[in-house]
């Protein structure tokens, strides 16, 4: 099927705009009709060829659809859903109010799909990259309780809460980095414009210098000369490090525990990971999900091999009849904590109630523990970028009072 953009009058005589699924214009024009409006004109959209560029530039740069996106689909069809609308009505309410190209042409397949019968699961599941397995569980959970607005809800609360998360954990390290890089920035320009000009003087005068103001010059004009070099190193760095730590299953294994181990970090990253795992879980077994096929969900989620291996090691002695605290316990990953109120999850029959009151202990204590991080990264930050600059002062300084202890 191909997607095509239309411009239709309705039975009022007013126009409207939008995208449909069709085997050709022949069929997008009876779909149309079927729908009660009426095709002015109807044209293919651009498919362009699948080639490494245009999947690199037009796919991940000009087609992407955001988390926002989602989570606010989601809560706009929940609430239509809720509202008593039918699936597909509300579908074409959506349609016609979003602006994101790339959703509209998604949702208008999703739309054309759903009237040929086909189930909403079906229809998402030919979106991977924008629905994940995770989205398409809980939808799939939803429509065979017949409880898809209350998923669709939850879906949306989901998203909304991890997006407010990260959030909040951004808007507390933007202003260290804002900071960093000014700082550097400024250092660079002080050594590469400021310096040279005032170290002139002292190359003129033929004179001795002390070994600091030496240094100074030898920095100024490396830094000066091979600027360049140094962006295509931190550039090459970079490169390497993703590679290492993303293509490589070794260089995975060891970047995840590293997360995992580091001082400070290593403490942050653990909360945020058993933050999520909680909260995704219990969202899925909220809406339905089993616990083994929610198991097998999370352990994507938590975006840590070795936390990934623990939790599939837990599902398989789920599975033989166990409870899910034990292997969590055993494991040494999980603190206390969290295995004893799974534990007593499990034995009140409320796991979902006691995962959810981990996950918003862990997200609250990963929040302050970032904000403490933070606020001693500031002060450290100025320190050091005090050092460097004294250590510039002082190095053109010691020279100028050596020649005035001379004159005299």
């Amino acid at each position: 099927m191909s997607v095509y953009e239309y411009v239709a009058l309705d039975e009022k005589g007013r126009q409207c705009k939008g995208f449909i699924d069709a085997t050709g214009v022949a069929a997008a024009r009876q779909k149309l009709r079927e729908e009660g409006v009426y095709p002015v004109e109807i044209s293919q959209t651009q498919q362009k060829k699948d080639t490494v560029l245009s999947g690199i530039f037009d796919i991940n740069l000009w087609q992407k659809v955001s988390a926002k996106e989602i989570s606010v689909f989601t809560r706009q069809l929940s609430t239509l859903l809720g509202a008593g609308i039918p699936l597909v009505p509300s579908f074409s309410i959506l349609l016609a109010q979003t602006k994101n190209t790339l959703l509209r042409k998604i949702l208008a397949q999703i739309r054309g799909d759903l009237n040929e019968g086909k189930s909403l699961t079906t229809s998402m599941e030919n979106f991977p990259r924008v629905f994940p397995p995770f989205y398409i569980n809980m939808v799939k959970a939803g429509e065979a309780s017949g409880t898809i607005n209350l998923v669709l809800e939850r879906l949306a609360d989901f998203s909304e809460n991890q997006q407010t998360l990260m959030n909040k954990i951004r808007s507390a390290l933007a202003y260290p980095v804002i900071m960093l890089f000014i700082g550097s920035l400024v250092i660079f320009l002080l050594m590469t414009f400021v310096v040279p000009q005032i170290t002139e003087i002292f190359s003129d005068m033929h004179q001795s210098l002390p070994f600091i103001t030496v240094v100074l010059i030898a920095v100024s004009n490396f830094l000066k000369l091979f600027w360049w070099l140094i962006l295509i190193l931190i550039a090459a760095v970079i490169v390497v490090f993703k590679y290492m730590t993303k293509g490589t299953d070794a260089g995975k294994r060891f970047w995840d525990n590293v997360r995992l181990k580091a001082p400070v970090l290593g403490a942050i990253n653990l909360k945020i990971a058993i933050a999520r795992f909680s909260r995704t879980l219990a969202t899925l077994l909220q809406s339905g999900v089993p616990l083994l096929s929610a198991m097998d969900i999370v352990r994507n989620v938590v975006n840590n091999i070795f936390i990934g291996e623990t939790i599939s090691k837990a599902a398989k002695e789920v599975e033989e009849g166990q409870g899910l605290a034990g292997p969590l316990t055993q494991s040494g990953i999980f603190p206390p904590m969290v295995t004893e109120m799974i534990a007593v999850g499990e034995q009140s029959g409320s796991l979902e109630k006691m995962l959810n009151r981990v996950a918003t202990t862990y997200e609250t204590e990963a929040q302050s523990d970032i904000m403490v991080m933070t606020s001693l990264l500031e002060p450290l930050m100025i320190l050091a970028m005090g050092l460097i600059v004294g250590f510039i002062v002082v190095s053109i300084l010691l020279p100028i009072f050596e020649m005035n202890q001379m004159v005299k």
